[in-house]
């Protein structure tokens, strides 16, 4: 066998799976309580002590659609319009402006090009047909929501219409949306397995929408007809039942790992775990602090479980600095392929860490929100932050709570920090003045973090 087909025979399959609004500390693994029935997340606890768990890892926004701009094309989410809305809302039905436009190189375009089979089952949010779909950025399947939450029995989105597809055509399918993503998971691996077997790989994005609003388990069914009128479900919910949600996820990994097991898959198999941003209401984020929309560590820092049992030694801690678009440069440097000349890649593979996880390398990190003027850096020890016209300066291993404010005390850092971060901003596409906020609730709905 020559070297090219040696490494062709040796690409991995990879399956990157993406729970939508889970806290920093809602796994078993990343110190998270056991809830009422027992252990939350025993699948994804176990990934990570058989593979590599980094605590350093970051999404590349604190809201859904711009972090998946940033999954999807490798790089900051600002240089393309979509990724300016926060996030994009319903409303943008019928835009031709507002999502991930098709000729845009993506993660999933480049692997297919390379020879993967390439599947997206789960949560799009990436613009509605006819201008945009999966279909159109390089997935074979789709099978999933197109908007940013769903009701997870009648799959009809916050306005109230019907949101669930095969392809670009609705589906209406029974059964709670959790377990139909795993069910079509599963079928999935079961038919690329022979191809895999043969030389083909495939590539699984698997974008759950749990643990996302509105707050219904297995057994909720009736809660449906409740919430219909606003998906935020603001009366209800609670931890008991975002637990359940949790582990109702986790199971479904847990099918989709024993599919891989049984078709001789799992060790050349690298499967990724993260959120699309930091949690919501019930989740636990400690030690940080703040959530969704927020540029605190809560909003942006996140699990990140790899797991290749042909690659990864087992019980690996990281604290390599990272983000989201990062490990999507990670694939596409594990697949063979490479970053489209034109539209070069802002993230950097983390190929190196995952062979050897004691391997680091500087990272610094930016991020922008629109909401309350929010800018941070992330840089070695420190962190920049602004938020509400208010500069703050952390170091961040000293003070994970973002509690003491070393501005005063090291201006110097300060401001070596934020002009590096005015620089960086300069070299994005600034905010667009009709770029969307959109707050599900607000003070008036429940009392500030």
């Amino acid at each position: 066998m020559n070297s090219t087909a040696h490494q062709e025979a040796h690409r991995p399959n990879i399956i990157f799976i993406v729970a939508d609004d889970l806290g920093f500390a809602d796994l078993g693994c990343y110190g998270g309580r056991d809830a009422q029935f027992g252990k939350v997340s025993p699948v994804l606890d176990q990934l990570a002590a058989a593979g590599l768990k980094f605590t350093q890892g970051y999404s590349n926004s604190p809201v859904c659609s711009p972090t998946r701009f940033a999954l999807m094309t490798a790089r900051y989410q600002y240089r393309l319009r979509g990724g300016a809305d926060e996030p994009i809302n319903s409303k943008s039905k019928g835009s031709k402006v507002l999502g991930l436009p098709p000729e845009h190189p993506t993660l999933p375009s480049l692997l297919k090009a390379s020879g993967y089979r390439t599947a997206l089952i789960g949560k799009w949010h990436l613009g509605y047909p006819p201008h945009f779909s999966p279909i159109q950025s390089g997935y074979e399947e789709f099978f999933g929501p197109m908007s940013g939450g769903v009701d997870y029995f009648t799959h009809a989105s916050n306005n109230g219409t019907h949101d669930l597809y095969t392809n670009e055509e609705e589906k209406h399918e029974d059964g709670y949306l959790t377990d139909l993503i795993s069910h079509k998971a599963v079928d999935f691996v079961n038919r690329m397995a022979p191809g895999a077997a043969q030389g083909t790989p495939f590539f699984l994005s698997l974008h759950y929408t749990a643990p996302h609003w509105p707050w219904e388990t297995r057994e909720d069914h009736a809660l449906a007809q409740e919430v219909k009128d606003n998906l935020f479900h603001l009366h209800g919910g609670n931890i008991h039942t975002y637990h359940r949600m949790i582990h109702h996820m986790d199971e479904g990994i847990g099918w989709v790992v024993d599919t891989l097991k049984k078709n001789g898959q799992l060790d050349n198999t690298l499967i990724v775990f993260t959120s699309d941003n930091g949690g919501e209401r019930f989740s636990d984020n400690w030690p940080l602090v703040g959530g969704k929309m927020d540029l605190t560590e809560g909003g942006i820092r996140v699990p990140w479980i790899a797991h290749w049992p042909a690659v990864i030694a087992p019980g690996g801690t990281s604290t390599q600095h990272c983000m989201t678009m990062d490990w999507s440069a990670t694939m596409v440097e594990l697949a063979g392929a490479q970053a489209d000349a034109k539209h070069p890649f802002d993230g950097v593979s983390l190929a190196p860490v995952l062979r050897d996880a004691k391997h680091q390398f500087e990272r610094p990190l930016y991020w922008r929100m629109n909401h309350r003027g929010q800018r941070a850096l992330r840089m070695g020890d420190y962190k920049y932050l602004r938020v509400d016209g208010n500069d703050y300066l952390f170091n961040i291993p000293a003070d994970e709570r973002e509690r003491a404010n070393l501005a005063k005390h090291q201006p110097e850092k300060l401001q070596s920090l934020r002009a590096a971060w005015e620089a960086w901003d300069a070299t994005v596409p600034a905010i667009p003045e009709d770029a969307t906020i959109s707050l599900g609730y607000s003070v008036k709905d429940m009392p500030q973090r």
